[in-house]
């Protein structure tokens, strides 16, 4: 599974704990960085573009997505026909975003969730897969 990550100047902390996680407890050997990695403020746009550029390419199978509120990177990504992303701020949205909505990238809110819940909600975006069935015709029809 290849994963990319990119954040804005919040989520920069909250990306590097990620990172961590999903290298350490979660297994996972390639997380490509597209992120900011300073304080400084940064476009959020520009960084969400990469992940989007980079799941059009196949370059990699999930993005995640970071910024303050979640809300102007899901925006962004969204414009793209490849992309479903979701903002879920707590575990049981991101496995029905992956069950319901085949999301392919996951946007976190880092100034509204902890780490401790960023985890369960990671942990769920990257378990559940798509249940097809009745949900396939609605994914389509986006």
């Amino acid at each position: 599974m290849k994963i990319g990550i990119a954040n804005d100047h919040a989520g920069c902390e909250l990306k590097e704990q990620i990172v961590k996680y999903l290298e350490n407890e979660l297994n996972i050997n390639t997380v490509n960085n597209f992120g900011t990695n300073t304080g400084e403020p940064v476009d959020y746009p520009d960084y969400a573009k990469k992940i989007v550029a980079a799941i059009e390419s196949k370059d990699i199978d999930y993005g995640i997505l970071i910024c303050g509120s979640g809300i102007g990177m899901s925006i962004c990504a969204n414009r793209n026909k490849h992309v479903r992303a979701a903002l879920c701020y707590n575990s049981e949205l991101a496995k029905l975003s992956r069950e319901h909505n085949d999301a392919n990238v996951l946007v976190l809110g880092a100034k509204f969730i902890s780490f401790e819940e960023t985890k369960t909600i990671v942990k769920s975006f990257l378990t559940f897969e798509f249940q097809e069935g009745r949900h396939s015709k609605r994914v389509k029809e986006l």
